[in-house]
Parts: C-alpha cells; sequence; structure tokens
C-alpha cells in the first residue's frame, strides 16, 4: 500500500472526522467514505502503473467476459482500434476502449508505438533505465531494423548496416534507443551492436544468458545465406485449435515466423517468407518449391503440435537422414538449452513438405497445444521470441559444420 495514502486515512483520521457526541449513522458515514476513496485511490495508482496503449491487428476481434475461448462475447473492436490493456492472464488481455470493456485474446494486440501515448509508469521506467551519459555504439548484424518502440512489435523506421556508428540514448529490456549519425532517433535490438567505435563487426546471433560462461559466440554462417522461412497452415486453415485457450495455431506459426525473420536478417542472412499475412494459405508444394526456386540454403517450416496424450515440449522433425538430419539436430540442441519447454529430441517425419524438398529442411514443433501448461507458455510473445532465437542459432550452428 502507498505510504501516503495509508498515513492520509490511518484509523484514527477516521476518528477524528466523527468526533465523540456526533450521530452513530455519521461514524458509519465516514468510515464508508474513507474506504470508497481508498479504493478509488488504489485503483487509479494501480491501472495507471500497469496500462498500456495497444494496436488491434484483426479485422474485428471479439471481446469476452473472461480470459477463456470459451467465455461470452460481449462486444467486439475493428482491426486499427486503439485499446488500453489493463490486465493480462495466460495470453489474454483485459482491454478498455470507450464503453467496452473485457477480455481479447493477446496474439491480435501489438503495444503501440510512437502515436500513442504511454502511461506515466512507462515514462518514469524508461527515464530510470536510460543511461546517465550516451555512449558510441557500433552495429555487428550486416543489417538492423530501427523500430520505432522497444519490441519487435513495433514499426520499421529505418535500417542500419555493419560497423554503423550510432549514440545510445537510453536502456530498456535489451533494446538501446539510439541516434543514427544522420540524426534520426529510435530502438534497435541491444545484442547486434557492440560498445566503442573501435569495435570489429561480429555478424551473428549472440544469445542472452543469466551467466556470462553459458552464452556461445556469435556465428559469421548466416552472413549472406539464403533462407526461407514457412509460417504453417494460414488463411481457412488454422491448424491447431488449442483445447484450453482456443488458440489458433496458423497465428503462433506467424508471429513467431516473423521473430524467426528478424533475428536471421539482423545477423545478414537473406530471408524469403512464404507468408506473411494471416489471410494468405501457399499449398504445400508452392512452399517447398519457392526453396528451390530461390537457391535457399536452408528450409525451416514453423508449427505448433496436438496430441491425445498429455505430452509437453518441442520436437524437431526431418525426412533426409543427411543435410535434413543435421538440420534437424542443429536447431534441437539449441532448443534444448532452455526456452521455458523441454526438448523431445528429432524424429523422422514422412511430410510432405520435407519429401518434395530439395534445400534441407526441418519442421519445428514448439509445443503442445492440447496440453494446457504448454499452450499458456506458447502463447507469450517471450516465448516466441526465445523459440526463434534458437531456431536461428541452430541454423548457424548447421551452417557452420
Amino acid at each position: 500500500m502507498n505510504k501516503q495514502i495509508y498515513h492520509f486515512l490511518r484509523p484514527n483520521a477516521v476518528k477524528q472526522l466523527a468526533r465523540p457526541g456526533r450521530p452513530a449513522l455519521f461514524k458509519r458515514m465516514a468510515a464508508a467514505a474513507a474506504i470508497t476513496l481508498l479504493s478509488l485511490m488504489l485503483t487509479s495508482h494501480t491501472a495507471q502503473a500497469d496500462s498500456y496503449t495497444a494496436k488491434v491487428y484483426a479485422t474485428s476481434l471479439n471481446v469476452r467476459s473472461e480470459p477463456a475461448g470459451g467465455a461470452a462475447v460481449t462486444g467486439a473492436v475493428k482491426g486499427g482500434a486503439l485499446v488500453t490493456v489493463t490486465d493480462e492472464q495466460h495470453g489474454w488481455l483485459k482491454i478498455r476502449t470507450g464503453n467496452t470493456t473485457g477480455w481479447v485474446a493477446g496474439y491480435y494486440l501489438k503495444k503501440a508505438g510512437g502515436t500513442a501515448a504511454s502511461s506515466q509508469a512507462t515514462v518514469t521506467a524508461v527515464k530510470k533505465s536510460a543511461a546517465p551519459r550516451s555512449s558510441t555504439a557500433i552495429v555487428t548484424a550486416g543489417s538492423l531494423r530501427i523500430r520505432s518502440g522497444p519490441g519487435t512489435g513495433y514499426d520499421v523506421i529505418g535500417s542500419l548496416a555493419a560497423r554503423d556508428a550510432v549514440t545510445v540514448l537510453s536502456r530498456r529490456s535489451g533494446w538501446l534507443n539510439i541516434r543514427t549519425e544522420g540524426g534520426a532517433i529510435g530502438w534497435v535490438a541491444e545484442p547486434y551492436v557492440t560498445a566503442g567505435a573501435s569495435a570489429a563487426p561480429a555478424a551473428g546471433i549472440r544469445r542472452t544468458s543469466s551467466s556470462a560462461a553459458a552464452s556461445r559466440p556469435a556465428s559469421a554462417s548466416l552472413r549472406g545465406k539464403r533462407i526461407v522461412v514457412d509460417p504453417g497452415h494460414g488463411g481457412d486453415d488454422p491448424g491447431m485449435i488449442g483445447t484450453t485457450y482456443g488458440t489458433m495455431e496458423k497465428d503462433l506459426n506467424l508471429q513467431t515466423a516473423l521473430y524467426l525473420h528478424d533475428d536471421l536478417e539482423a545477423a545478414g542472412a537473406r530471408v524469403t517468407m512464404t507468408r506473411t499475412r494471416d489471410d494468405e494459405r501457399p499449398s504445400l508444394s508452392a512452399r517447398s518449391e519457392l526453396a528451390q526456386s530461390v537457391s535457399a540454403d536452408a528450409f525451416i517450416s514453423i508449427h505448433f503440435n496436438s496430441s491425445p496424450k498429455k505430452i509437453s515440449g518441442t520436437l524437431t522433425f526431418f525426412y533426409s537422414e543427411s543435410d535434413d538430419l543435421k538440420l534437424a539436430r542443429a536447431i534441437e540442441n539449441r532448443l534444448g538449452e532452455g526456452i521455458a519447454l523441454k526438448s523431445n529430441g528429432v524424429s523422422f517425419g514422412d511430410y510432405h513438405i520435407l519429401r518434395t524438398n530439395e534445400t534441407p529442411a526441418a519442421l519445428v514443433e514448439l509445443g503442445f497445444l492440447t496440453n494446457p501448461d504448454d499452450e499458456s507458455i506458447v502463447r507469450r510473445a517471450s516465448y516466441q521470441r526465445k523459440a526463434a532465437q534458437a531456431i536461428a542459432e541452430g541454423i548457424a550452428d548447421y551452417l557452420s559444420q
């Protein structure tokens, strides 16, 4: 509780409002008023600290009475609308817009950047994390996107090349607020720049780890390589639908694939996506043929799993016991280093997209939507980012063999 609020409304203060000799009714009214005021002040404080503005990325988004796919629909929000997010539970976000309040699936919202006003709490947090003075850093990736805010959900407003110098203005959750030599200001992922004007470029991916000894060096093997990333399903094919929260696999596939796209490009790879929108559904043949048409060095298909049994974790499939198996093992080794779900290793998969693919290919299953625990984890953007980073590192390991 806020100490100032407590001091203002401590029990003695209530007693002073109802001095001896006044009717008992007044005492009760004073106490009730104090409690109500305290509740309002605490509620206002909580909303201010936790709320933020987000944009709807769906044609029409149902608002539900509870954070669950089976809950009653109480309204809808149009695509592109800005809403205020006040709470989160198991991948569901509680929103407020106009007279509508309720819960929506979190993966259809992205925190608004640039035009949307942020809460005072967010502004305060940025100021606290800002570096006391600016410093110079050098871009180590072959190509690095500049975004309007600290996260991959924000708009791309520019790009940087290897060895470009930037001025670091502040830091926030693994992202740097930077100013380019041309004066543009934006955010870049911290792992892809290094401090000091004399730093040598080292294209690749740096793994975030709580232990410096556990981190592995960046690999230059992705620079210039052509990678095809395939978000499975799409369009009128939702894939698996989560049995607990109603999560659609096609949405998770696309969002994770976009994170993978960003990681690979930041490491200098040339990335081709089989689809980039929710309403796209290329045929299986078209997906595998795309890899050959662009002379890809590797093909990765992103999926989420299902099973009648209560199984948890990741699993990577291969078809060919030569390059496919090597690629699958490299990816699963990285996933097994820890992304919140256990690794179930690699397995042979007689899938069309692997069987007909002349490019080294792997199909990655990143969790079971039939497992309530898995589904609640894989819905989180933080998990999708970790999975994408691990896959990118696995591809780099394979290409360096």
